[in-house]
Parts: C-alpha cells; sequence; structure tokens
C-alpha cells in the first residue's frame, strides 16, 4: 500500500509544475487603453493656442501623445540552429611475469595482464524557426518624460472553431515613427509580442496531463 502511495505522490508532483494557465479573457485592465480626457482645455487672454492640440501646416500627423493611435507592421523573423559532437576513449593496459618457486624444487613461469577501456560518443542537434507577419494598431499608453512613447494594444479575431489574439507593448521612439504613422515591429524596445489563441483547435494541440509528466524531468526514465 504504501509503494502505491509514494507512486501516486510522484505523479502529483510530476504534474504540479504544468497546471494549465487560465485562459486569456479580452478587456483584461491590463492590456485596456489609457483613460484620456480628450476636453480641450480653457483658452487664457482669448488665444487660440492649446499646449499639446495644435496642428501645423509643417508636422506630420504622428501618434506623440498618451492616447494617439499607432499601426505596428509586424515583421518578426528568428532562425536559430545548435550542433554538437562529443567523443571520448580511454585504455590502459598492465602486464607482468615471473617465476613461482614451489617449497619441492620445482619453478614455473607464470605471466598475466589486464586491459581497461573506456569509449563515449555522443551528439546532438537543435534548429528552430519562427515567423510572425501581420499588423496591429496600438495606443499610446505613456509618454516618458523622455519623449519615448509607451505603446500597448491587443487585437482578437474570433473565427469557426475558437478565438485568435494578437497583443503587444513596447518602447518606441517618435523618430522612427513614419509619415503614415506606422512603425515596424523592429524598432520597438522592450517589446512583448504574443500570439495565441484559445477554442476547439488550441485545446486539440495540448498536451494532457500524463504526456506532460511522462515529457517532465520527474520522469526518471
Amino acid at each position: 500500500m504504501k509503494r502505491w502511495i509514494a507512486l501516486f505522490a510522484l505523479l502529483l508532483g510530476g504534474c504540479a509544475s504544468h497546471f494549465p494557465e487560465p485562459a486569456p479573457q479580452p478587456d483584461t485592465a491590463q492590456w485596456a487603453p489609457p483613460t484620456v480626457d480628450y476636453s480641450l482645455p480653457a483658452a487664457t487672454d482669448g488665444s487660440l493656442y492649446r499646449p499639446g492640440y495644435m496642428l501645423t501646416l509643417f508636422k506630420d500627423k504622428r501618434a506623440f501623445r498618451e492616447g494617439d493611435i499607432l499601426t505596428v507592421t509586424l515583421d518578426e523573423r528568428t532562425q536559430a540552429s545548435k550542433k554538437a559532437d562529443t567523443t571520448t576513449r580511454k585504455s590502459s593496459n598492465l602486464s607482468g611475469q615471473g617465476d613461482l618457486s614451489l617449497a619441492s624444487g620445482k619453478s614455473y613461469a607464470t605471466s598475466g595482464s589486464l586491459g581497461t577501456g573506456h569509449q563515449y560518443s555522443g551528439n546532438g542537434s537543435s534548429s528552430q524557426q519562427n515567423q510572425l507577419t501581420g499588423s496591429i494598431t496600438v495606443t499610446v499608453a505613456k509618454v516618458l518624460p523622455n519623449g519615448v512613447l509607451l505603446i500597448r494594444g491587443e487585437k482578437w479575431l474570433r473565427l469557426n472553431q475558437g478565438d485568435e489574439y494578437l497583443r503587444l507593448v513596447g518602447l518606441v521612439r517618435t523618430d522612427d515613427i513614419d509619415n503614415g504613422n506606422t512603425l515596424s515591429s523592429q524598432r520597438i524596445a522592450d517589446a512583448r509580442i504574443i500570439y495565441g489563441g484559445k477554442g476547439a483547435i488550441a485545446d486539440s494541440n495540448s498536451m494532457g496531463w500524463a504526456s506532460r509528466y511522462f515529457n517532465s524531468p520527474w520522469f526518471p526514465m
């Protein structure tokens, strides 16, 4: 009985770190657009100038203040490969010979040898390639004191068999925004780009708890 209890505890321990994460939901506070007061400040001394709201004839309409929107063009490509080969070999020999004399006066010639050897050979290779293209329009969540913009946003698509979502957050410079108010994802600092989905198709691609255990470091084999 104790053996079965120990085995059951081991199985639970192997699955403890593989509890499924809660399914993401849209409109969470972390990814929601900022709440901005778009009302114009009162004019002083009859002036039509509004700080932060001016539009000039020589300035492009780019995102530069909190609440402005910006289109990000996704151009993410990563490729990595690694290969390793290891071979080790070691051998040693010990031999000797001599005469064995008995009390009866007879002698015998003796010889012997001892040899040991060890050899190890191992190789491994790994390759991975990822690509993400498309676009997403996000909101300027905050303007830092140095003028850098903190952008944040998400996009949800409801398809026949589930939902797909794309989330993005990062820091951008206004100088990297082009005349069309678009920006390449390669120009985003500290970027966090998340693409995933939920529903029947996403569930079918997920491992069960038993498969996760046998592929975890807890499995002894």
